[in-house]
């Protein structure tokens, strides 16, 4: 999947500028934008501070707060002369994401306190296209951007928000900007970013809706893999995560990760969950690694860290992995992992209760380590 998140920086912002300069010439601090408290200027404005404070975390690999600085306007700065700010700031967000690799994170406060450049990219498309259309409103301009650029902002960071049948109005719905047939309307949002979790000698992160259908369509999902990999079972579970998304179930902390191998940020394999918990706090895991990355413990590695933190959360009270008997290798992963084998009554209850395939023995982790 080849990376052109700046090129759709780029995009919006420029859209963003040709039409509000047709309006230059009018006084945006006398027009409130939209449903916002700011007027049309301050709200120009904010995009500008967003798109370098996004630039700064980001080239900054800031860890655990934002870049501290501001940008302010000379004083008697025009509209002309902010729309140019705002083409400056968003040159240097796109030039940022464009140079900056892959696996480099920077701050961002929710949730998981943290973006990577597809993250930081969507989150500054949202900024532009949601605030121009705020903008747009107050001074009564027709707005609407392409639709792909919608889509970008949807699948990257609103992972548990269903699509609708249009990426812009399903946008507008769910940062409570328009309403959509058959859906309540929204007074609160907020987009999520990945979740990523490290280990010692990887980092286990989370797979976007976008990711998730080039990986299922027979792409990378944007991970560099090592030969041979991604392995069909990822590709499978990247399915399953699709899947939810369209039907609007998707949990993306109870998805699908991907493994990626600090050393030489390659991908190695997958690991996820095979839904939500379910109401007893039950949750079943599923893992591979490509072959060439076998036996080097990369897979219990994974497996414990993914577990524990699971298991520290309230709504999961029991991990489950269901293994062949002739799988020796991935009954010795779970093992490694903190699984013990469930005994005949647990497998039994399983497979007459949740349709557990008979012919696989059920490992069990329940203690918080």
């Amino acid at each position: 999947m080849r990376d052109i998140s700046g090129e759709r920086v780029q995009e919006a912002v420029a859209g963003c500028v040709a039409l509000l300069r047709t309006a230059a010439d009018r006084d945006w601090t006398a027009v409130r934008a939209g449903r916002l408290e700011w007027d049309c200027h301050a709200t120009a404005f904010h995009i500008a501070e967003d798109l370098i404070a996004y630039a700064a975390n980001l080239a900054g690999r800031a860890e655990d707060a934002y870049v501290p600085f501001e940008i302010t306007l000379d004083e008697g700065t025009d509209n002309e002369g902010l729309l140019q700010v705002i083409e400056t700031t968003g040159a240097l967000l796109t030039a940022t994401i464009r140079t900056t690799p892959r696996e480099a994170r920077g701050f961002h406060p929710y949730p998981f306190r943290s973006a990577n450049r597809d993250g930081f990219a969507a989150m500054g498309i949202a900024e532009v296209l949601l605030h121009t259309h705020d903008i747009a409103e107050g001074l009564g301009l027709a707005y609407e951007p392409p639709a792909e650029l919608a889509e970008f902002v949807l699948t990257t960071i609103f992972p548990c928000v269903q699509p609708g049948p249009d990426h812009w109005r399903t946008l507008l719905w769910a940062t409570g900007r328009g309403d959509l047939p058959g859906r309540a309307p929204v007074t609160e949002w907020r987009w999520q970013n990945n979740l990523v979790i490290p280990t010692d000698r990887l980092t286990l992160q989370g797979v976007t809706p976008a990711a998730a259908a080039d990986l299922s369509a027979g792409g990378d999902g944007g991970f560099t893999w090592i030969v041979g990999g991604p392995f069909e079972g990822t590709r499978e579970a990247a399915g399953m995560v699709l899947k939810a998304y369209e039907a609007g179930v998707h949990r993306p902390e109870f998805g699908l990760f991907v493994l990626v191998r600090k050393e030489d940020d390659l991908a190695v394999g997958g690991m996820g969950f095979h839904g939500a918990p379910d109401e007893e706090g039950r949750a079943e895991v599923g893992y591979d690694l490509v072959e060439g990355a076998r036996g080097r413990g990369y897979a219990s590695e994974a497996l414990r860290a993914l577990s524990e933190w699971s298991l520290a959360r309230e709504d999961v009270q029991l991990l489950c992995a269901t293994i062949d008997p002739g799988n020796l290798p991935s009954q010795g992963v779970a093992t490694r992992a903190g699984y013990v084998r469930a005994t005949v009554e647990e497998e039994q209850t399983a497979r007459e209760e949740r349709d557990m395939d008979p012919t696989l023995r059920l490992y069990l982790r329940r203690e918080r380590e």
